[in-house]
């Protein structure tokens, strides 16, 4: 990826999916205390804020979840249910704009339930106590590479946490799925953003959610590029299949949307592990899917009768001219 800042991140914080994002479906179930701050704000999607002098009746408004001073024995935990069953890889335990209220430590448990957690379920400990520090990323590799559904914070004695992320792989169940179509991009299936040219706006891997935008900022956008040549963005999709149906959605791109768009594909099932690594050089040289294509303001372009068959693929990469911003891209098929 292009930009520095995501260039320093961990792999899996790079280009895995956030399975405790509330815009793909986590919810928090349970809080020993959220006094301070409820425990929902913790999943959002977009950074935390400070907003300096913002207070409600309990004292002063923090974007994230916060919990009273303890004055007992004990510490706090709260439990969160993912957005989709997944592997998990690694977190990010975000203090930020947390100072004097951070944890100094925490503690996260796993587990893969049918139903919410109670008191008989069985917890695997994912990631041993660590320490925190104020108002950072705090990013931790998991110790197991088990399916969950569910996962516990344990943070210690208390304090505040302003975003818990949660990046894994998506299960996609095939004896689920079937034989039938399904959604080959999404992010509840698997299908994650591999590199980009350029992510200056927005979330780019909103682009990748469900439904439409909900304003500019929910989905993957450039800065204006001055200089000759065009911006992309390449996706691994959850599973290798031949794609039929293919979706490219401006909403809220009015001022800024691309003029065209073309979509390549190929199959890299052969590159093994490291194919994330050898992906942006090798993307130049895959297989048309969809030719350059007109794009307009704020709409959903249904591009189907332009996919082309190159057979079963694992990956592709969306190139707009010369630049702009796609809300949501939506490619459809049958697993291989």
């Amino acid at each position: 990826m292009s930009d520095h800042k995501t260039a320093e991140l961990p792999a899996f914080a790079r280009n895995a999916v956030n399975l405790a994002s509330a815009g793909l479906g986590a919810r928090g179930l349970s809080a020993t205390d959220e006094f301070f701050a409820p425990l929902e704000r913790m999943l959002a999607d977009a950074p935390a804020v400070f907003i300096e002098d913002k207070f409600d009746d309990n004292g002063k408004w923090m974007d994230g979840w916060e919990s009273r001073r303890k004055r007992v024995l004990g510490h706090d935990h709260a439990v969160v249910r993912l957005a989709v069953a997944g592997r998990i890889d690694g977190f990010d335990v975000d203090t930020s704009h947390f100072t004097g209220n951070y944890p100094p430590a925490c503690r996260i448990e796993a587990c893969n339930s049918a139903t919410d957690p109670d008191e008989s379920t069985q917890w695997t400990e994912v990631l041993s106590t660590s320490p925190l520090g104020p108002s950072a990323s705090h990013y931790f590799a998991s110790t197991s590479s088990e399916i969950f559904t569910h996962v516990r914070l344990h943070i210690y004695p208390d304090g505040g946490v302003a975003r818990l992320r949660v990046f894994g792989q998506p299960h996609l169940d095939r004896s689920k799925v079937g034989d039938g179509e399904i959604e080959l991009s999404a992010s509840l299936n698997g299908g994650r953003i591999i590199a980009f040219s350029d992510a200056h706006y927005g979330t780019y891997h909103r682009m990748l959610a469900p439904g439409r935008g909900i304003n500019m900022g929910d989905g993957w956008e450039t800065r204006r590029r001055r200089v000759p040549g065009n911006d992309w963005i390449i996706v691994a999709l959850g599973g290798r299949g031949q794609i039929t149906r293919a979706i490219v959605d401006t909403a809220f791109f009015k001022g800024n949307f691309p003029d065209r768009c073309s979509i390549q594909a190929a199959d890299l099932s052969d590159f093994g592990a490291d194919v994330d690594n050898a992906i942006v050089t090798s993307s130049m040289f895959w297989p048309m899917l969809v030719a350059p294509q007109k794009l307009s303001a704020d709409h959903v372009h249904d591009l189907s009768d332009a996919v082309e068959n190159i057979g079963a693929v694992t990956h592709v990469r969306l190139n707009i001219f010369p630049d702009g911003g796609i809300s949501r891209l939506k490619l459809f098929g049958k697993l291989d």
